[in-house]
């Protein structure tokens, strides 16, 4: 009897010391299980690290690579290409227009995202599907290539900022309506009147006899 209450104790005992990690582990907006993000590879050569590299995949529109490109050298670097699964080159896109993206000297650039650099990736394929790990190769001006492997996922979640739907949509230009010209209102045609003082009749006046 007195063995039964002393497991009963200890049990009771362990249960109260368990409980409040698993609540610190599963409770409030900050959860430990909240902050769980998807691994990723990283690859780097010379002075240039590409970390959190993915090619985020949309039904609606073209995948896009998004990675975090670092230089720890005292030059800028210029990213020329990104190629993925041996044989799509993505099209580059400059955070403030054009093909040029330049990662500064100890600094680093975001690929995707709303107002940063842009890898496009036309024409997917069955080459990218969910799910697969592709290759990806990232070349700079100085530092050579940085050869990794990336996950294929699709752009939602965590990553929906970062994907396709990120990017600026081009509108087409409107062409200026111009304006019609207003028409010149008309005179009021002017009363055509007989000579003044005279009224004319008809037939011819015949003598008085």
């Amino acid at each position: 009897m007195v063995r039964s209450i002393r497991r009963g104790a200890v049990a009771a005992v362990l249960a109260l010391s368990i409980a409040p990690l698993a609540a610190a582990c599963a409770a409030g907006t900050d959860a430990q299980t909240l902050g769980v993000h998807p691994d990723s590879d990283a690859g780097s050569t010379g002075d240039v690290k590409v970390q959190n590299a993915f090619v985020l995949t949309d039904p609606s529109g073209p995948a896009t690579v998004t990675a975090r490109l670092f230089n720890n050298g005292s030059h800028a670097q210029t990213l020329q290409s990104v190629q993925i699964a041996g044989t799509t080159m993505a099209q580059l896109k400059g955070q403030h227009g054009g093909s040029t993206i330049s990662v500064p000297a100890h600094g680093s650039v975001l690929l995707g995202g709303k107002g940063n650099a842009a890898a496009v990736l036309p024409g997917t394929g069955e080459s990218l599907r969910d799910g697969d790990v592709q290759n990806a190769v990232f070349s700079f001006s100085s530092a050579g290539a940085v050869k990794m492997q990336v996950n294929v996922t699709p752009a939602s979640s965590y990553f929906a900022p970062y994907g396709p739907g990120s990017l600026p949509t081009t509108a087409a230009p409107t062409t200026p309506t111009t304006p019609a010209t207003p028409k010149t209102p008309k005179s009021p045609s002017t009363p055509t009147t007989g000579t003044s003082g005279t009224s004319s009749t008809s037939g011819t006046s015949g003598s008085s006899s």
